[in-house]
């Protein structure tokens, strides 16, 4: 890999070697690495002071209790009773028979939830805690009442039990099997196999529509899409995927790719696959990633079409960089981009969700030293937090299924793509954590600063496609919406069914979720969802209608290498394969 020798970025301050943050003072201790002294500290502080409620809340916890026991030894003997008290809920946990059907398993699952409930109403009686601690007390305390499940030991999960009688317990020699080659001795650390890695191989099975790379340099490779129709719409459309993961979860299988998909419409689509850095790159920042991407891309597909205008589409922090690159132009007097459209894409960081918790002057502190050491943010922490924020489903349902079941994982794309991490650069992560989720500085005018350009995300008045999904745990539909009011120029703001991938990645032919339209967004997110018109299926029709509105009509079909640039290599390119 080249080291970055052409710097376009004004020098940003160093980040700290010995864990100080900015104005010198230590906030990292490394017994206490997510800062939760102090959260703990104030918790009992608030018990103290006001132990009306805590003290009501271990009275009712008593009762309830002492209710379920009542009703539990009448199943004991055969009664019939219902168990009124007993809490239904739609947990994929708790889906074998035993947990409603066995008086002995159903008690555990109770007394689980309850004392999960007791935990939680403990939170809710402190009364006069910071937003932010009460979140980050919330959190934690999520996942280590996730993490005490009964579903998560042997002998109280009814189906692992069953496994062992069927099996003469080799589903618990299988299951370490499965633990020893998950554990890596030299770091210490667990990386539970989500997938079969055996079933995927790139340019064969998954990221294969038909393209080829046509530029590159020491951040990115681009790619340009075969034809799939006999005309294609005039103006190239340009994706700019998030970095921190890589770009084929838009390019899967045919049956869920976007890419694909688009290609099929007409459009001439490009892509960018982003380099995985090593510690040669600690010294790129956001900005690099302008310039050496988006930017670099536009000149290179004017080259390879002889178009000077595209349409761009930025997912995530993708979606980020875009807006970054709007403002850059607009201040420059550019006109290159046709028309933006962004997928859940933050602007507005004043809401990020659960990513929040990780975001302090203790952790960022912590991490900077960290990433100082390494060059980088390593891609296996950062899966590993993504992961936390929905625990149950990507940590504990793999560790019983790997661990106590001895079963091998299920062969699945998406979980494939979400285990091939990447890493990213030192300096631009502590950028994107203080800048945009620390401090909210992006969306104010000159927050930050790229090349000699301070960045107003305000004067943006480019025709603007916002999509963002209702159950989005790593961009917030609400955030979303307030990054979108930002912009001066007309907006359309989509809101789609599930989540962060699969409400993006809705092909038309599943039929599955659906999506919101509305007017202006002038009014809150509540106001505005009030007034939605519901639609069935994917937003992708809905989006192709609105990017129709940027092309010239159609013109005969662009191959790869038909133009100034010459074909490198084909896709999916040797970028993407770079593993950590």
């Amino acid at each position: 890999m080249k080291k970055n020798s052409d710097k376009t970025m004004a020098p940003v301050e160093k980040i700290a070697s010995n864990g100080e943050s900015g104005n010198g003072l230590s906030t990292y201790n490394p017994f206490d690495p997510f800062g939760l002294n102090k959260a703990m500290v104030e918790l009992t502080h608030s018990w103290l002071t006001n132990p009306d409620k805590l003290f009501q809340s271990h009275l009712n916890t008593m009762s309830t209790y002492m209710n379920l026991l009542q009703e539990s030894m009448y199943r004991y003997i055969g009664n019939g009773m219902s168990v009124e008290n007993s809490q239904k809920i739609a947990d994929r946990r708790f889906k074998h028979e035993a947990w409603e059907n066995n008086p002995y398993f159903e008690f555990i699952k109770q007394s689980y939830l309850i004392s999960a409930e007791t935990i939680f109403n403990a939170l809710a009686a402190a009364h006069d805690l910071d937003e932010k601690t009460a979140h980050k007390l919330d959190f934690y305390t999520r996942q280590f009442i996730n993490a005490m499940s009964p579903t998560n030991f042997a002998l109280t999960n009814p189906e692992v039990i069953e496994h062992i009688i069927d099996t003469h317990g080799r589903n618990l020699v299988q299951g370490f099997q499965n633990f020893c080659k998950d554990f890596d001795p030299a770091t210490g650390q667990l990386q539970i196999s989500m997938t079969d890695h055996e079933a995927f191989e790139l340019g064969e099975n998954i990221a294969t529509t038909p393209g080829k790379v046509i530029f590159q340099n020491d951040l990115m490779q681009l790619i340009q899409y075969e034809p799939s129709t006999e005309k294609v719409n005039s103006t190239p459309l340009l994706i700019i995927p998030p970095w921190i993961n890589k770009y084929y979860v838009l390019d899967m299988q045919p049956k869920n790719s976007l890419i694909k998909w688009c290609v099929d419409q007409g459009h001439t689509v490009f892509i960018i696959s982003w380099i995985n850095p090593d510690e040669s790159y600690r010294d790129y920042d956001f900005g690099d990633y302008m310039f050496k991407g988006p930017l670099a891309a536009i000149d290179a597909i004017e080259q390879a079409t002889g178009e000077k205008k595209v349409n761009v589409v930025g997912y995530c922090i993708g979606g980020t960089l875009l807006a970054t690159t709007l403002a850059y132009m607009k201040a420059k007097g550019i006109e290159r981009i046709k028309s933006a459209t962004f997928f859940v894409t933050m602007i507005d960081f004043s809401d990020s969700g659960d990513l929040a918790v990780f975001v302090d002057e203790h952790q960022i502190s912590a991490l900077e030293k960290k990433m100082n050491n390494l060059g980088y943010h390593d891609g296996k922490n950062m899966a590993m937090s993504f992961n936390l924020l929905r625990s149950n489903d990507l940590i504990w349902s793999f560790y019983v299924n790997n661990y106590l079941l001895g079963k091998e994982p299920f062969p699945f794309d998406l979980l494939y793509w979400n285990s091939d991490s990447t890493h990213l650069p030192a300096r631009m992560h502590s950028t994107y954590l203080r800048k945009m989720y620390l401090e909210n500085a992006f969306k104010e005018k000159g927050g930050i600063t790229v090349g000699d350009i301070p960045i107003d995300v305000r004067t943006i008045d480019t025709p603007s496609y916002f999509i963002s999904t209702e159950d989005d745990h790593i961009t917030p539909w609400r955030s979303a919406y307030a990054g979108a009011k930002l912009f001066s120029g007309p907006v359309r703001f989509v809101l789609g069914k599930s989540g962060h991938i699969a409400g993006i990645v809705n092909h038309p032919d599943a039929g599955k979720y659906g999506y919101y339209t509305g007017g202006n967004i002038d009014g809150t997110p509540d106001e505005w969802r009030e007034h939605v018109e519901s639609h069935d299926g994917s937003w992708w029709p809905d989006w192709n209608k609105w990017l129709g509105e940027f092309s010239d009509g159609k013109v005969p079909v662009r191959q790869a290498g038909q133009g100034k640039l010459k074909v490198l290599e084909d896709a999916p390119g040797s970028f993407v394969r770079m593993k950590l």
